[in-house]
């Protein structure tokens, strides 16, 4: 339904964040495991692809219970081309917060697109070891996906990125070697799926994946 260009877009716009209020969010995929519509050449506009299974995965490691091939709070150091300049991060995927079933439904305008399903919010921290200043508004936490036993959950657009822990993309200014930011992205997944997954792409090489016991 929605391209990641028209994501990043609604994402940086300070009038579209203050005209979706939190009780008024949108679904990016209309069901857990679809994809991006925008095509291949979009899901590929920035790093690696949200279409098909991710390469480089892992059974191994991740939390007991959970796939995945790094643990929480391991970390991977990638390179990414923000607009400024191509940034090398070291990536690694904090925490997934779920919310209950009763707080799911008030992220969305009509209760019953939640039915059956919990949002699920991944922290993922991202520090810029080389390659420049980001100006404003990153583009790498954008590339994070959350997974559900095995299938990709559905975007929740417009969700709040300034919530508890989590750094607000549009407030990062100036970004310099050495300095860290949680960058949230949420995810709508099944309310009695058993692992999650949080992976992050990196172009032309592996994904990276970090494995969650579901709460």
């Amino acid at each position: 339904m929605f391209s990641r260009t028209s994501i990043r877009t609604a994402r940086r716009s300070r009038v579209l964040r203050a005209a979706a209020p939190v009780a008024v969010l949108a679904l990016a995929l209309t069901a857990c495991g679809g994809s991006d519509s925008g095509g291949e050449s979009a899901g590929k506009e920035k790093q690696g692809t949200s279409e098909g299974k991710p390469k480089g995965d892992s059974p191994e490691g991740g939390e007991e219970g959970a796939p995945g091939g790094l643990k929480a709070g391991e970390s991977v150091t990638a390179a990414f081309k923000e607009d400024d300049a191509k940034i090398t991060y070291e990536i690694a995927a904090q925490k997934v917060d779920v919310a209950t079933e009763a707080e799911t439904a008030k992220l969305v305008e009509d209760p019953k697109d939640a039915k059956g399903l919990v949002a699920a919010t991944a922290h993922v921290k991202f520090t810029n070891k080389s390659g420049g200043v980001v100006e404003s508004s990153p583009d790498a936490g954008s590339e994070t996906e959350i997974y559900a036993d095995g299938a990709r959950g559905g975007l929740l657009m417009f969700a709040d990125e300034s919530a508890a822990g989590c750094d607000d993309t549009l407030d990062i200014e100036n970004w310099k070697a050495g300095q860290s930011y949680t960058i949230c992205q949420t995810y709508m997944i099944p309310a009695n799926a058993k692992s999650i997954e949080v992976r992050w792409p990196e172009k032309g090489g592996a994904t990276h994946s970090w494995g969650f016991a579901a709460k």
